[in-house]
């Protein structure tokens, strides 16, 4: 036996070690691939980025070139208006100064004097003495001269960005509680450029390192400026699946570091739904809800309607993932076999019921519900599952509940056997439903603040499964939660101190049974109820 054993140890090691080197052949392949496709998308960026600095270079050289041949046809311009100008002053003095010249030969002193007279005005007037003999510009080009020399060098120690290294993520700094993940990590050397960080995280339902293969996808978290981040929902995360993947990278002005080695956090939590097939007539279950619906009635296909489509529906998540519940809870149908022809319906009075779809056999298990504002009765609690065709919940020894009626005589109360305890507190907005099933305890609190309403001491004798009742109104359930931390305080205060105060406990602690007993207390009004 002991052989048989130690060769069962060895397969279920080998099993697993294949499984992770196929995980990891599956990465390799993966990066592999990734491997290329990177490499041309960076070729393609890096053509890119010189395409545009070439276009660059182009446009700065014909620009430039385009100042230079405008200053070119300017100062060709002034010069030639200047030749121009000058050539006609100097024809217009030649021939003033050959007249001047031939005056002189004059020997009639009326004529000279005549002619004398004619020079002066005209040498008064001649452009020759109007224009400014210095040239209007120069030849020199020296100042539409460049120099790159402060440049090149840029150009020359042109290189790939600096990339941040990869972070790693300190697993003794996270921390999964209440439905919260707070996530840690820091930089192997100190860094002064990183800008932000990106953390990204997906559900999954396998242990160990994340797998390329799994149905989930990556969601991320941008913008991250610290080296810690807690995740949470607009209320609170739902812990569909078992466990958490984690990875996160570092980012500068310029790029996006590596990816962290991944973590992975585990994530479990108490999930389950409404067993459609075993609701009421005039029960409608859809989605995280159920509602009394007095013109209902349901034949076999909604029922079996109801039964597909319950699901992931039934809980708040992040981006619709699949659930999963915890090792110990199995998920069933309570089937039930059909009430003989005449016999009376077993839904009567309180009878409204509708059981969870998932068993609970072993650990602890936390779940909580919300009634509408209206809603005139209802109950939450446990039962087995084998809770009878004409069994109400609380009425029997199979059942524990507290029960809320807001119908003509308003009464809040701990159920079971058919006799009640009634609870000196206000029933509350939202009802957390707490359940030990290995130390065989049932407690209720108020959602909100954690208060204790009541607790049951039970010794269960098998599975049980959540129970409800609604009349008049509907509930809604939110499943995927973990243990609050409140809730676990308490319960370790009450277990040190040995029960507490507001528990029933077995009237006959010799007496080995699975009920508690309520000798002392008030039967049920059944006038006020429904």
């Amino acid at each position: 036996l002991d052989t048989r054993d130690a060769l069962q140890r060895i397969i279920a090691t080998l099993a697993n070690k294949n499984e992770e080197l196929q995980n990891f052949i599956e990465t390799l392949n993966h990066t592999l691939g990734r491997v290329q496709v990177n490499s041309t998308q960076v070729v393609s960026d890096l053509e890119e980025e010189f395409d545009t600095l070439y276009s660059i270079l182009d446009e700065m050289k014909e620009s430039m070139t385009n100042t230079i041949k405008q200053d070119t046809v300017r100062k060709s311009h002034e010069l030639q208006n200047q030749l121009t100008q000058s050539t006609s002053a100097l024809e217009s003095a030649e021939e003033l100064l050959e007249f001047a010249n031939n005056a002189l030969h004059i020997t009639d002193e009326g004529d000279f004097t005549k002619a004398a007279k004619q020079i002066k005005d005209r040498v008064t007037m001649a452009p020759a003495f109007r224009l400014t003999l210095k040239p209007k510009a120069t030849d020199n080009m020296t100042h539409l001269m460049v120099d790159f020399s402060q440049e090149r060098p840029l150009l020359q120690g042109l290189k790939f960005l600096p990339v941040p290294r990869a972070p790693e993520i300190v697993l003794g700094d996270c921390l999964v509680i209440d439905n919260e993940v707070t996530v840690a990590w820091r930089m192997p050397v100190e860094d002064s450029k990183i800008d932000h960080y990106i953390l990204e995280y997906r559900k999954t339902c396998h242990e160990g390192l994340p797998r390329v293969k799994d149905e989930q996808c990556w969601e991320m978290v941008d913008d991250v400026k610290s080296t810690e981040h807690t995740l949470q929902g607009a209320d609170r995360l739902r812990f569909d699946t078992k466990f958490m993947n984690f990875r996160v990278r570092a980012c500068n002005k310029a790029a996006a570091g590596d990816y962290s080695d991944p973590v992975t956090l585990e994530t479990r939590a108490f999930n389950f739904g409404f067993d459609s097939t075993s609701s009421h007539l005039n029960l409608k279950v859809e989605d995280r809800s159920v509602e009394w619906d007095p013109q209902g009635g349901k034949g076999v296909d909604s029922k079996v309607k109801g039964k597909e489509n319950k699901g992931s529906a039934h809980f708040t998540n992040l981006k619709n993932m699949s659930r999963s519940g915890t090792p110990s809870p199995k998920r069933t149908s309570v089937t039930r076999s059909p009430a003989p022809r005449g016999a009376r319906d077993r839904f009567t009075g309180e009878s409204y019921t509708v059981l969870g779809d998932t068993s609970m056999e072993s650990g602890q298990h936390y779940w909580e519900v919300k009634p509408q504002k209206d809603c005139k009765s209802y109950s939450v609690g446990l039962a087995y599952r084998n809770l009878g065709k004409f069994e109400q919940l609380g009425k029997t020894n199979i059942s524990w509940c507290i029960h809320v009626n807001n119908w003509l005589q308003n009464s809040f109360a701990a159920k079971h056997n058919n006799k009640a305890k009634n609870l000196d507190v206000a029933a509350p907005d939202s009802i957390g439903v707490y359940c030990d099933f290995d130390r065989g305890q049932l407690s209720f609190y108020n959602a909100e603040n954690k208060q204790l309403l009541h607790t049951f001491k039970v010794k269960f004798t098998q599975p049980v499964v959540p129970a409800f009742m609604v009349w008049c109104g509907g509930l809604t359930l939110s499943t995927g939660l973990q243990i609050p931390s409140a809730v676990r305080s308490f319960q370790k205060t009450e277990n040190g101190l040995g029960g507490s105060n507001s528990s029933i406990s077995q009237q006959d602690p010799a007496v080995a049974c699975d009920i508690c007993l309520y000798d002392k207390l008030p039967s049920v009004d059944s006038s006020l109820m429904p």
